[in-house]
């Protein structure tokens, strides 16, 4: 379905989902290959199941230098939410 064709809680969804990939597949497997986890599992093996709110997963970043004008990531690389470590009301950030 084109972008065009989305009505806006779709159009949502869709983004909430390629903001949970990340930097896409390639760079999932990258981490991967290196032996690492992503951002969002490191938070998934710390916190409480079910207990992750994810806040600012639709951020992208201003900066013009460098080409960045021309890489938008979802998110801009960085996972920040609440969740709890043993029942306990916590704060957490993670980035690739």
């Amino acid at each position: 379905m084109g972008e065009s064709n989305q009505t806006p809680l779709e159009r949502l969804e869709s983004m909430k989902a390629q903001a949970r990939m990340g930097g896409g597949e390639k760079r999932m497997d990258a981490q991967h290959a290196k032996g690492k986890l992503t951002a969002r599992e490191r938070i998934d093996l710390l916190l409480d199941p079910g207990s992750f709110e994810e806040m600012g997963m639709l951020v992208t970043h201003r900066s013009t230098l460098f080409g960045l004008d021309k890489q938008q990531f979802l998110g801009d690389g960085v996972v920040t939410g609440y969740g709890t470590v043993n029942g306990r009301l916590v704060y957490v950030f993670s980035q690739d």
